[in-house]
């Protein structure tokens, strides 16, 4: 096993105390939003042999296993994060994997930098993510039921939205959604501006289930996003539920600490709440406008102890293990890579001790014993 030393990524939404206090150490008063565990190249995690990069690259087959260098090829496909959001993330979505290849292929002919502001396709992989509530999380995802959405805006009384409640009640459904965030992403930026003004000091006066809403438009005053945030459902996981996001699925985060993993790819695209550049046919090619439940995760629990979240990717398996005696073992030994991650507690893994924010590489097929008490979340692949 390799202890990881991670890299902490200072994005402005983040908050300044939420890993700190996990890791327990003190904030520097600048945001700390993400934590990365394995091998983007972005922000690969070092270990005693080099980068996670280089220690793959040196050997894939015996670091990854032979199954997962044939499915994935010779990389790690999946990037494992602690997320500490103090404010709300982009509105966004992403890509299917035909779609990523598609779009990348394309950028690449039309010769646009991989770094231009512009660029949609950073590379020609999916997104899939996941994320774990650590503390309470709020969250955006997936388009509510017309009609609801409709209800939410027209309460808020505010005539300029009047337009939109009309669409939100035309049929079928897709189109109405589509129409509804079009108008909204398209409209006059100054009009605009005016309304979600408008929207927003309702917002803060009804409070309730139009809070989020609120403080949304707070950290974010005048953006359309405001509007489109108001079309997906709000949800709040409490510690240990999960949500996944699939392809086309608009989504935000809002507040909370969670543990993600995602496949790993940096191809986003937004809808507002961001001063980033959003392509607005591209984003309406990509989002499959269906209303949808969240549909939070709750793990499923083997009877050797671990608590697997499934999903129907194969990039990345997460799971956890909630160790409630010192004394008891867990052989969690596999022909794939892993990265174990401590979130609670103390727990020792093979040769290393981890406490809250630690983590270790474990190569596959490598003898993976852990013991202690707290909680252990385990990363790996389908392979």
């Amino acid at each position: 096993m390799d202890r990881l030393d991670n890299t902490i990524r200072p994005y402005a939404w983040g908050s300044p105390t939420a890993i700190p206090h996990l890791l327990g150490t003190e904030p520097t008063g600048e945001p700390q939003a993400e934590m990365w565990m394995g091998a983007h190249p972005g922000a690969p995690s070092r270990t005693e042999r080099g980068t996670l990069v280089e220690v793959i690259d040196a050997d894939p087959e015996k670091e990854l296993g032979p199954a997962a260098v044939a499915k994935f090829g010779p990389r790690l496909p999946f990037l494992l994060k602690i997320l500490a959001a103090g404010a709300p993330l982009s509105l966004q979505v992403h890509p299917d994997l035909e779609q990523a290849k598609e779009g990348y292929a394309d950028e690449e002919r039309r010769g646009i930098p991989v770094d231009a502001p512009h660029r949609n396709y950073k590379d020609a992989n999916h997104k899939p993510e996941l994320i774990c509530a650590l503390t309470e999380f709020d969250g955006l995802c997936g388009f509510r039921d017309p009609l609801a959405a409709a209800g939410l805006l027209d309460d808020l009384g505010v005539d300029s939205l009047k337009p939109y409640v009309d669409l939100l009640h035309a049929h079928p459904e897709d189109a109405a959604l589509r129409e509804v965030l079009t108008a909204i992403l398209t409209a006059d930026p100054e009009e605009m501006s005016r309304t979600v003004a408008e929207a927003a000091a309702a917002c803060t006066r009804l409070g309730g289930a139009y809070a989020p809403y609120a403080d949304i438009a707070h950290h974010y005053p005048g953006d359309p996003g405001v509007l489109a945030a108001m079309l997906l459902n709000h949800v709040r996981l409490q510690p240990g539920e999960a949500l996944y996001l699939g392809a086309g699925v608009p989504h935000a985060y809002l507040n909370g600490l969670g543990v993600e993993i995602m496949a790993n790819s940096d191809n986003v695209l937004r809808c507002g709440l961001t001063p980033k550049h959003v392509d607005v046919p591209e984003l309406l090619r990509i989002v499959r406008f269906r209303p949808s439940d969240p549909g939070v995760l709750r793990p499923e629990a083997s009877p050797d102890g671990e608590e697997l979240y499934e999903t129907p990717i194969d990039e990345f398996r997460l799971s956890r293990y909630v160790l409630p005696e010192a004394g008891s073992a867990h052989d969690l030994t596999r022909a794939t890579p892993q990265i174990l991650l401590c979130t609670a507690g103390s727990v020792r893994a093979g040769e290393h001790d981890l406490t809250p924010g630690r983590s270790v590489f474990v190569p596959a097929g490598e003898k993976a014993e852990v013991s202690g008490t707290g909680t252990l979340f385990r990363a790996t692949v389908v392979a």
